[in-house]
């Protein structure tokens, strides 16, 4: 399984666990368009990827909330390189407070990053993937895609919803070759999660140290966190996997936190 010459989309791909999958996508010779909200930093990203000389990048500017722009964003990946293969919808945000004191405009913004992001990537995608026959979607789940915890009332309800979109366009994009699948992480140590730390000690009344330890790895088999590489290969298995026999399914990559 490869993904040589395979056009791939991947959203927040300019740092984090996206820049680790589009890292591991041109390693196997993928064409992969690095589209973020920071243009400069996804065209840094792209540049620097493509030093090794085995896949190409492109850098496309994209706000995933914004309709108009995505469409944009997706047509420039089509016009450059003819198709859309992959879309790994990854871009996303972490807010967290108790249920109480959730205020309204936080829990929207977070849910139309996470959902309405998935959402405006994968419509804009699939007509191009329909007309090839074949597509790969891979939407960034989370292990709160399967569990909750406290103060993540907007981001456990967002990775819930991934799991029910991805199941539907695996019904529907079966006749044109297009599966869906979503990746549902442990604790990456990304800034994304080192941000939470000292906000959760707050909200819990505990020390950093305590979060890490017993709410972040806690359930964990070896009080390991997720390494970006770990869930670089599990996309990887994904976009490049040859049939419709995972269609629909999540994979979570947690060292043993969740299990099902």
């Amino acid at each position: 399984m490869n993904l040589k010459d395979k056009v791939c989309i991947i959203t927040g791909a300019a740092s984090g666990i996206g820049h680790g999958i589009a890292k591991r996508f041109i390693a196997d010779g993928a064409k992969v368009a690095i589209a973020d909200l920071n243009m400069d930093a996804a065209q840094k990203a792209a540049d620097e990827l493509t030093k090794g000389g085995k896949g190409e990048a492109m850098a496309v500017e994209m706000n995933v909330t914004d309709e108009g722009l995505v469409n944009k964003g997706v047509e420039a990946v089509v016009a450059k390189w003819g198709r859309i293969d992959v879309l790994v919808s990854n871009a996303g945000i972490q807010i967290v407070h108790p249920m109480q004191d959730f205020p309204f405009n936080e829990w929207k913004k977070l849910l139309s990053i996470h959902l309405d992001g998935a959402f405006l990537t994968t419509k804009a995608c699939l007509p191009h993937m329909y007309k090839a026959g074949s597509g790969s979607i891979i939407f960034m789940g989370s292990v709160h895609s399967k569990e909750a915890s406290p103060l993540k009332s907007a981001y456990v309800t967002a990775k819930h919803g991934l799991l029910g979109l991805a199941r539907v366009i695996s019904k529907e994009g079966a006749a044109h070759g297009v599966r869906a699948n979503v990746i549902c992480p442990g604790f990456v140590k990304t800034p994304l999660v080192e941000k939470q730390i000292p906000e959760q000690a707050r909200d819990l009344g505990i020390s950093e140290e305590e979060v890490v330890n017993k709410v972040m790895l806690g359930d964990t088999v070896d009080q390991e966190f997720t390494t970006i590489e770990d869930v670089a290969e599990v996309a990887h298995l994904f976009a490049a996997f040859p049939t419709n026999a995972l269609t629909g399914q999540s994979l979570v990559v947690s060292h043993g936190w969740y299990m099902n």
